[in-house]
């Protein structure tokens, strides 16, 4: 068992996988009575990713964490496109009979998330989407300087580098060694499909949003948060002081400013979608 802040105990998640396409897709289900919320993690992540806020969360919400295509124990994705990714969340939530779910998503799951949202409006609530933005042009090819293997956990960490606080939950211990959860390689296809102008998606949907940004963040910057805030109706912005991921690096003020958000969605009694 696990606790909240408040001392409540919660059950520890429950592994399950779903198959799409031939494809295993493995998540997470916290569990609870509360109203569903679908997490997506960045690149790099995966599902536990989510568990300290899904703990924070649990007194009202059942948190359910995907572990997208190519990440944790979900296998590759014949591709890593845009639709790709949408249809995989799109699977899951069909999968599980989620009532129209809140979406949250960082960073590469933050794209997912909005463009869930676009192409499937009636699939989703409300967005809660952590530093990224509706333009994207980051790079990761700097991963594939990454050891594959390497013969101690200690030895990874060292070919890591300054990268490895951000890869922790990543890493596992193979027959021939230790490595990542992921192919690099797989990353950066990713990254290079991810790249481009979502404009478009990002004003497609008119669902309440709440977008966080991380005040030290390279991805996200102040102008583009305020731009994107400004041009999307039913959307709040706040802004932490930290960078890119946000819900690692300051978990609390993180679940805070969601918490905050999602209890404000809509009065008592009211459907979070239609609110009537």
């Amino acid at each position: 068992m696990t606790s909240t802040p408040d001392g409540a105990a919660c059950a520890e998640p429950v592994r399950a996988a779903l198959t799409v396409d031939g494809r295993r897709l493995s998540y997470l289900d916290f569990g609870g009575p509360g109203r569903p919320l679908l997490a997506l993690h960045g690149h790099f992540g995966e599902a536990r990713t989510f568990a300290r806020l899904a703990g924070d969360l649990a007194l009202d919400w059942r948190v359910v964490a995907l572990d997208q295509r190519g990440h944790g124990l979900s296998d590759p994705g014949p591709d890593y496109s845009r639709a790709g990714y949408v249809g995989d969340a799109a699977a899951l939530v069909a999968h599980l009979g989620l009532d129209r779910p809140v979406v949250l998503g960082h960073s590469l799951g933050g794209v997912n998330a909005y463009q869930l949202a676009a192409r499937h409006p009636e699939l989703v609530s409300a967005l809660v989407i952590e530093d990224i933005g509706a333009e994207v042009r980051d790079d990761l090819s700097f991963c594939l300087g990454w050891p594959r293997r390497a013969p101690t956990w200690a030895a990874l960490a060292a070919g890591l580098g300054k990268s490895l606080p951000y890869l922790r939950e990543a890493i596992r211990e193979y027959a021939d060694g230790w490595g990542l959860a992921f192919r690099p390689e797989s990353m950066v296809a990713s990254q290079n499909a991810l790249r481009g102008d979502h404009w478009d998606d990002w004003l497609a949907s008119d669902c309440p949003a709440l977008l966080v940004r991380g005040e030290r963040s390279g991805t996200l910057s102040a102008e583009h948060a305020e731009a994107m805030a400004t041009r999307r109706g039913r959307t709040r912005l706040a802004a932490l002081d930290t960078g890119h991921t946000v819900h690692d690096s300051a978990p609390g003020e993180f679940a805070g400013v969601v918490r905050a958000f999602l209890e404000g969605l809509v009065e008592p009694g009211l459907h979070p979608l239609t609110g009537t």
